[in-house]
């Protein structure tokens, strides 16, 4: 029989995702690997394979934990709180970008800009992730419209793509330094260019929703 592994999974994974995270994939070494988390490289490569099976396995932990983060905020819930919790989530996302003072930006951002164009299994996991976001941004900017909260004539899928656009540029920007005042300022000129029914528009005039948590 074989034996159990004498090593934890999940922390080998986060300090290999570390890893990857600090020096992008081509400036990492399965030796790199070894030393952040203490185990062999024989052991690696018997438990994850290769450096490319091992960055997949982190490329698909990350961008299924940055699926959930958007369902735990967006997903569900009545409709007329819909407004709030899509303000809430692009706030969230401008001020995680805001905080981030080593600039790593985001490992989807990163991994697919550097690996997409050359290897199909980042591109697609990529692409699925991006589908996800939208397609939940895009529910919950048809619950906006339905509470009134958002003009019901425009085209959710479009509006959808327009902040999921926002969204991951603010990562962008703000890796490449643009000031933490003017990333948060993004996020609420993205949400205050959406549009709105008069009264709504009044409502909102003035009001930011602050975010909350990682």
């Amino acid at each position: 029989m074989p034996r159990p592994r004498a090593f934890d999974e999940r922390q080998v994974l986060q300090r290999a995702r570390e890893q990857f995270w600090a020096t992008g994939y081509a400036g990492t070494r399965m030796d790199d690997i070894a030393r952040a988390t203490g185990l062999g490289k024989g052991s690696l490569y018997g438990a994850f394979g290769d450096k490319s099976q091992l960055f997949h396995r982190v490329f698909d932990d990350w961008c299924t934990a940055v699926v959930e983060v958007a369902e735990g905020r967006l997903a569900g819930g009545p409709d007329a709180e819909a407004w709030d919790r899509l303000s809430a989530y692009v706030h969230l996302m401008a001020e995680n970008t805001a905080s981030d003072t080593e600039r790593r930006g985001c490992l989807v951002a990163k991994g697919a800009a550097e690996l997409a164009q050359h290897d199909p299994t980042v591109a697609g996991r990529s692409a699925e992730t991006m589908t996800a976001l939208l397609t939940l941004l895009q529910a919950e900017i048809s619950a906006a419209q339905r509470h009134g909260d958002i003009d019901a004539a425009a085209d959710p899928q479009r509006l959808a793509a327009l902040l999921l656009t926002v969204v991951r540029g603010i990562e962008a920007v703000g890796k490449a330094g643009l000031d933490p005042e003017t990333v948060r300022g993004i996020a609420d000129t993205a949400l205050a260019v959406l549009p709105r029914p008069e009264g709504r528009q009044r409502l909102a005039s003035g009001r930011r929703t602050p975010a909350s948590g990682n």
